[in-house]
């Protein structure tokens, strides 16, 4: 079952069991997915689906600590549980500590030495961590490993 067929098979089953979170979730990942085949005249395959939904949970996470700031706990807990939603639909997450190995990897691999460097080094872990990592903390452990922190 590809993973439009899942998200469609979801939507169905959390509207009749009536859960308004998932339903909702789902649907704006569907509608994500409609407006760019409908924008390219492409057909998404699983991993254009996957970055659509990568780009929904990245979208999620910035705004959490906005609504921390702000107090609004009943809005954190419904990210939240959208976060768990959307993680559902992903690849098993990568920890730090195997971000960083994939990172000290792509380093000695390039022989990057400075900060100048890390475009080469992103280049290389980009596909290594798709979909399975933050891209904001790849970032972080290439910059910080660059610097020699």
């Amino acid at each position: 079952m590809s993973l439009k067929e899942q998200l469609f098979a979801d939507l169905k089953t959390a509207m009749k069991e009536k859960d308004t979170l998932r339903k909702d979730t789902v649907q704006l990942i569907r509608s994500g997915i409609l407006q760019i085949e409908k924008d390219n005249k492409i057909e998404l395959d699983d991993e254009g689906v996957l970055d659509v939904i990568s780009r929904q949970l990245k979208s999620r996470r910035d705004a959490l600590p906005d609504f921390l700031k702000s107090g609004r706990t009943d809005l954190v807990e419904k990210l939240n549980k959208e976060i768990e939603i959307l993680l559902s639909y992903l690849p098993e997450q990568l920890n730090e500590d195997e971000i960083k190995k994939i990172v000290e990897e792509a380093v000695a691999e390039i022989g990057a030495a400075s900060i100048k460097d890390m475009g080469k080094v992103m280049a290389s872990v980009t596909p290594k961590v798709k979909g399975r990592a933050d891209m904001k903390l790849v970032g972080g452990f290439v910059k910080k490993m660059l610097q020699g922190n």
